[in-house]
């Protein structure tokens, strides 16, 4: 038998992986998106919108859940006609979202109250990743339920590590993500310094490009400080914030004192007060710069 799949978040990431769902032979079912065109497309490849979780639930052996923070995953199961409306017994529920450990472990188990089996799921590498099925998914739960979901992952994945049980994989994502975010950041700092002490910041990326500062991050963030494309980090500076503050949460929960994790955030949060929050992660530095007297990156888009 062919397996059900239901889909919540076709944003940004979730879009290419519902698309690589359906075509690749599934039976989709979607829930409503504010991005309606990216709703009719899918529909378009032979998706069908249902009206509710609960609804799309009942209809569903797989959900996969792709959302912008473990508020919207709270809301989505535990609202009225959430997920937990609909629950039914071998429902396996995939949440694809940078959560908050701690949430993650709260839904799990309220969900397998009602029979439904859970894996946390989230990703690494970017929206055309996701569109081409070439995304890297961390994955997190039973063996069995692993192995259940696989084919389904296989669609929009490249590669896929299973992390370890339940909720570990979200805790991967989150110390990933603040590596990831952690270099942004302190690239950023680089950059406005270089304004402030008249270096051109060309040449620190032909200088940076040639030693050990470089990385995919530094490669990724400095064609956009400089104005030449919008460079490879396609997420939302607000997001950034917002898996950084999941991370130091973490690092609390499990007695770590995250001086560096805590520097990372108020970076993101100030650059967020400028204005660059709905903007991608490279405008950190303009944002930075801003709010010490310097031009740092492409004007903003009037």
């Amino acid at each position: 038998m062919t397996l059900r799949i239901g889909f919540i978040g076709a944003g940004l990431m979730g879009a290419g992986m519902a698309k690589n769902i359906v075509t690749k032979g599934y039976p989709l079912g979607i829930l409503g998106h504010r991005k309606r065109e990216t709703v009719e497309r899918l529909v378009g490849l032979g998706a069908v919108e249902a009206k509710s979780p609960a609804e799309l639930a009942r209809g569903s052996d797989i959900v996969v859940l792709c959302l912008p923070s473990s508020a919207e995953v709270e809301a989505v199961v535990f609202g009225d006609q959430g997920l937990l409306a609909g629950a039914h017994e071998g429902l396996i529920v995939v949440d694809s979202t940078t959560a908050e450990p701690s949430s993650t472990e709260r839904v799990a188990a309220a969900l397998a109250e009602r029979g439904v089996r859970f894996a946390d799921a989230p990703l690494t590498r970017s929206p055309p990743d996701a569109e081409a099925g070439r995304l890297n998914t961390l994955v997190g739960g039973e063996d069995s339920v692993v192995e259940a979901i696989r084919p389904v992952l296989e669609t929009f994945s490249e590669n896929i590590f299973h992390i370890g049980p339940l909720g570990s994989a979200h805790k991967m994502k989150l110390i990933n993500n603040f590596m990831t975010q952690g270099m942004a950041a302190l690239i950023a700092e680089a950059c406005v310094t270089a304004t402030k002490a008249g270096v051109d910041l060309e040449k620190l990326f032909e200088v940076g490009k040639a030693g050990a500062a470089n990385s995919s991050v530094f490669q990724r963030m400095m064609p956009w400080v400089l104005g030449h494309n919008e460079g490879g980090m396609l997420f939302q500076l607000k997001n950034s914030r917002k898996d950084v503050r999941y991370y130091t949460h973490l690092a609390e929960a499990v007695g770590v004192a995250s001086f560096l994790g805590e520097a990372v955030h108020q970076t993101f949060v100030l650059a967020t007060l400028q204005g660059e929050g709905e903007n991608y992660v490279p405008a950190v530095a303009r944002g930075l710069g801003k709010a010490q007297g310097v031009d740092v990156g492409p004007k903003p888009k009037s």
